[in-house]
């Protein structure tokens, strides 16, 4: 079987002129855990020289857990050391993207990205990041929020429609059929602000926020197998002032925010923020972290403008922080949620934060797909080609289901 798993303590280096991650793992059969201090060393200080809980240093995640929890775990909490095993056994063998699509699709192209930029980590010990609801599941929608999703999702796919993408049953076109008439909606406006891939590039605003260089933000909490819930390290800085995190995320896509430690009321209504609003205080050695004020062009799990969210972040060993967030939004569901994380302290020579955002994507790539969508256009419509319409920009690479999700 081929050991494909992350180890404990990854090195990462980000390389800043190219899109290329270079990521040397250490490789151990082990399960990543925090190291066991020895007897006879001196303990590690866990307070800053002002007399605060010291949260400095570079944290990732170095397990793998859902957001949410598989309906198969019902109101499990933890798995059992024997289905961690077997879940590392099934999932080391899967061949996830190296698996290629059928040549000369856009699926196949689309899985340009092999393994090695979406590295498959050791199964974490819970079964969700979820804990309340006890099922590790989202709560439902409201009814509004349930229209909103279900009108995007309407329009996603009539854009889709007449592509290879629906013709061949491909995820993407889930819940849609093919028509190899192209949609009548093509050149619709979206229902509300777009922040996902569409199948189109009439302009910028048509392509994902990565894509545009804009990340997720606060909460740094997604879905399973995405790049930036792989491969997602944040360094901790303090001062007797303020608090500031930066995130470098997935291939050098870094966001940095700071947090305001004066005790000072969030910025006004009117004013709002991609990364919201931070405020922070201390309750004992918890640091936490009230977050308002956010742009209703950003998007979490639906959730926008209205979007309000509190961090707690806890030393739970010299080595150990434990993020848990409570998220809220009555416009999109039906109560509150929370969400735990745990995260290891990384070694500061072995890997480095390069500070400065390198997002190939947007810089270089998204102005070359505007300029090829209109070299199309132009092509057709002097009888050349195909109809710009039928070719899909959304395609995925399908593999085997992560037996996690």
């Amino acid at each position: 079987m081929r050991e494909r798993f992350s180890g404990s303590m990854t090195t990462f280096a980000i390389a800043g002129a190219a899109v290329s991650v270079v990521i040397a793992v250490s490789i151990t059969r082990a399960s990543a855990q925090a190291p066991v201090a020895s007897a006879t060393a001196p303990a590690p200080t866990l307070a800053t020289p002002w007399g605060e809980l010291d949260l400095q240093g570079i944290w990732t995640d170095e397990t793998d857990t859902p957001l949410q929890r598989s309906p198969k775990f019902a109101n499990q909490e933890f798995f059992t050391e024997a289905q961690r095993t077997e879940l590392d056994q099934q999932r080391a063998a899967m061949l996830g993207r190296e698996r290629r699509a059928e040549r000369g699709t856009t699926a196949d192209v689309a899985g340009a990205y092999n393994d090695v930029f979406t590295p498959t980590k050791r199964t974490g010990a819970r079964t969700s990041r979820i804990v309340d609801p006890p099922n590790g599941r989202l709560p439902p929608l409201t009814p509004e929020a349930q229209k909103t999703a279900a009108a995007e999702r309407e329009f996603r796919l009539a854009l889709l429609q007449a592509t290879e993408t629906c013709k061949n049953n491909q995820t993407p076109c889930s819940g849609g059929k093919y028509d190899p008439t192209p949609s009548p909606r093509f050149a619709d406006v979206p229902p509300r602000y777009n922040t996902a891939t569409i199948n189109r590039y009439y302009g910028p605003e048509d392509a994902s926020l990565a894509v545009r260089c804009l990340m997720g933000g606060v909460p740094e909490v997604g879905t399973l197998g995405a790049i930036a819930d792989r491969i997602s390290y944040r360094r901790i800085v303090q001062t007797p002032a303020g608090i500031s995190m930066f995130y470098d995320v997935g291939q050098g896509q870094g966001w940095q925010r700071n947090i305001v430690m004066d005790g000072s009321p969030h910025l006004p209504a009117s004013i709002r923020q991609w990364y919201g609003d931070s405020r922070g205080h201390w309750e004992g050695n918890t640091l936490v972290v009230d977050v308002t004020n956010f742009s209703p062009k950003t998007d979490f799990q639906g959730s926008r403008q209205n979007l309000h969210v509190v961090e707690r972040w806890a030393r739970t060993g010299p080595t150990t922080l434990e993020y848990a967030v409570t998220v809220e939004d009555p416009t999109v569901w039906v109560r509150p949620w929370t969400a735990k994380q745990e995260f290891i302290l990384q070694n500061n020579e072995e890997n480095r934060i390069y500070t400065e955002p390198r997002c190939i994507e947007g810089n270089y790539g998204l102005p070359g797909l505007l300029h090829g969508h209109r070299v199309e256009e132009l092509a057709f419509a002097k009888g050349l080609g195909v109809d710009p319409r039928t070719i899909s920009t959304i395609a995925a690479n399908e593999g085997e289901p992560d037996p996690l999700q």
